[in-house]
């Protein structure tokens, strides 16, 4: 089996719930294909999936310093921030999502794990700013679309009072 075949077969493994498999087979191929973008990236993704993020970083950060298409990129810098975030690397889950979004401006996705990384850091406001701004932005709710205006002038004001 060549490299294209054993990584399908890794990811229909772990499509199929089996994910100690998939892990077994990434890491031959990882063995054989250590500097590999794909390898790296997809032995992240499963690691992340059993629950041993600490384990996942390594393979996340060579993968995005070997080089991704921007698809693989973009889900690379989400996983390996809110990595980052779970273990409490907060400071990194911050650097990760800001570079992500200066690579991907329409990421609200990274806007949205970046307040949660502003929470953990006890940027309260910050936080709640950046988190109302994306849900008025992104929301197709009539009920709060209907208050866009209102939300998006408060975002940032929210220890005012009048």
């Amino acid at each position: 089996m060549n490299k294209q075949e054993k990584l399908s077969q890794a990811i229909q493994l772990r499509e199929s719930e089996k994910q100690e498999e998939a892990r077994d087979v990434l890491l031959q191929l990882h063995a054989e294909f250590p500097d590999d973008a794909q390898v790296n990236y997809q032995c992240a993704w499963i690691h992340d999936a059993l629950g041993l993020e600490k384990e996942a970083i390594p393979f996340y950060e060579k993968a995005i310093q070997i080089g991704l298409p921007d698809d693989d990129l973009r889900n690379a810098l989400l996983g390996m921030g809110s990595t980052y975030r779970c273990i409490g690397e907060y400071q990194k889950a911050k650097e990760t999502f800001e570079t992500a979004l200066e690579k991907f401006p329409d990421g609200n996705e990274f806007k949205v794990f970046l307040s949660m990384v502003y929470y953990n850091l006890k940027e309260y406001s910050k936080a709640m700013e950046l988190l109302l701004n994306t849900v008025t932005e992104t929301s197709k709710d009539e009920n709060v679309t209907q208050y866009q205006r209102a939300i998006k002038f408060y975002a940032d004001k929210l220890d005012e009072t009048w």
